[in-house]
C-alpha cells in the first residue's frame, strides 16, 4: 500500500509499504481521510520534542486525525466492526498500568501514539492498524470531514469543560487555529462569549466570517478593567502567552494551556496564587472523542468551514513545508484523502 513516509528533517517520499495486518484486539482501517496538524509539521521539520526525547525516530509515518472504514479484524474481535465508518483515539495505553486502569490510558508512561510515539504507523496512507478498545464509530450524519476533525475537536471539547464556561461568561482564546477555532465554536454553542486573540488581520478575518465578532490583535484588545474574562484558553505555540493567560484572566478565573510553544515558557506562579486562579492542562482528544461525535451528529458544531482544502499523499510535503495554494483561502486546515 502507499504510504507518506518521513525520511528525515525536510525529507519525505510517498512509499510503497507492507500493508497492516490486524493482530488480536486490532481491526485495519481504510483511511478516508486524514487531516495535517501543526505536531506534523513539527516532525517534518525536526523539531518536534519526540525526535530529541527518543519516544520517536526517522523514518516516520504520521497522521494522527483520521476517519475510515474497517476492513479486516482480528480473530478474537467482533465481526460486527467490519464495513463500519470509525474514528479512533491517537493515546493507545498497555492497559495494565493504573494509569489505564483508571481511565487514564492518555498518560500511560508506555502508550503508543498513532502517528507520533513508539513507532506506531500513521494514518497518512492508506490502511491504518487500530486497537478495537481505541475506535470510536461515526454515525450517518458524520460525514468523512467531520469524521477526521474528530480528533482536533475532542481536544478542544476537553478545553471548553476545563474552562467551566457558559451562558453568562466570556471566554479569551489565543491562538485562532484549527483548535483554537474549534474551542470558539464548542464555547459558543454552550452560551459562552467567545473572544479571539491573532496576531494576523487574515486569521482574524477568516474567524469573523465564522460568526466571531469579537477578535482582536494584541494592539486592539481592551485592556483589563474594559474587558474581563472569566476563562482563558491558550490554543497557540507562543511561548510568551502562557503568562498574558494569567494576566488577563480574572481573579479567580480559569486558564486552560493546550499549545505547546517550541521553547519554554515563563510563568509567575505568584500570579496564578494571589488571583486565586485554576490553573489546567490538557493533553490529547482521550475522553473527548464520543462527546465531540455527538456535537457534530447534532448540528450544534460545524467545523466543516475549517477545511481549506483535501489532497492527495503526493501533496503532503509541499502543505508541511507551508505551500499553500491561494484558492485554498484562509481557513486553517487541510486534509489528506490517502485513496486518491
Amino acid at each position: 500500500m502507499r504510504a507518506f513516509v518521513v525520511t528525515g528533517p525536510g525529507t519525505a517520499e510517498v512509499c510503497e509499504v507492507p500493508p497492516p495486518v490486524a493482530g488480536p484486539g486490532e481491526v485495519v482501517v481504510d483511511v478516508l481521510r486524514a487531516g495535517v496538524c501543526g505536531t506534523d509539521a513539527e516532525f517534518f521539520s525536526g523539531h518536534m520534542a519526540y525526535l530529541h526525547s527518543g519516544d520517536a525516530r526517522y523514518p516516520l509515518r504520521i497522521g494522527h486525525e483520521w476517519c475510515g472504514l474497517v476492513s479486516s479484524v482480528g480473530a478474537d474481535v467482533d465481526e460486527g466492526w467490519l464495513g463500519r465508518r470509525v474514528t479512533g483515539d491517537t493515546m493507545l495505553g498497555c492497559g495494565r498500568c493504573a494509569r489505564c486502569v483508571g481511565g487514564r490510558q492518555h498518560l500511560c508512561a508506555d502508550r503508543y501514539e498513532i502517528g507520533i510515539r513508539g513507532g506506531w504507523p500513521g494514518a497518512l496512507a492508506e490502511r491504518l492498524p487500530v486497537p478495537v478498545r481505541a475506535l470510536h464509530p461515526l454515525p450517518d450524519q458524520v460525514d468523512a470531514t467531520l469524521g477526521a476533525l474528530v480528533e482536533p475537536g475532542g481536544n478542544a471539547l476537553r478545553v471548553v469543560e476545563a474552562a467551566q464556561v457558559g451562558p453568562g461568561r466570556r471566554l479569551l482564546v489565543l491562538g485562532p487555529g484549527t483548535i483554537g477555532l474549534l474551542v470558539a465554536q464548542i464555547a459558543a454553542a454552550r452560551g459562552a462569549e467567545v473572544h479571539l486573540l491573532g496576531r494576523d488581520e487574515d486569521s482574524l478575518d477568516f474567524a469573523r466570517r465564522l460568526g466571531f465578532g469579537y477578535a482582536w490583535t494584541a494592539r486592539t484588545l481592551p485592556g483589563p478593567d474594559a474587558l474581563a474574562f472569566d476563562a482563558v484558553a491558550d490554543a497557540a505555540n507562543d511561548e510568551r502567552l502562557p503568562a498574558l493567560a494569567v494576566d488577563r484572566v480574572e481573579p479567580g478565573g480559569r486558564v486552560v494551556y493546550l499549545g505547546l510553544a517550541e521553547r519554554p515558557s515563563l510563568l509567575d506562579t505568584r500570579r496564578l496564587v494571589l488571583k486565586d486562579v485554576t490553573a489546567v492542562g490538557v493533553l490529547s482528544a482521550s475522553g473527548g472523542l464520543a462527546g465531540t461525535v455527538e456535537l457534530y451528529a447534532s448540528g450544534a458544531v460545524d467545523p466543516r468551514p475549517l477545511v481549506a482544502a483535501t489532497v492527495g499523499l503526493d501533496d503532503v510535503a509541499a502543505v508541511l513545508r507551508g505551500e499553500r495554494d491561494p484558492d485554498w483561502g484562509a481557513a486553517p486546515k487541510i486534509h489528506v484523502d490517502p485513496q486518491r
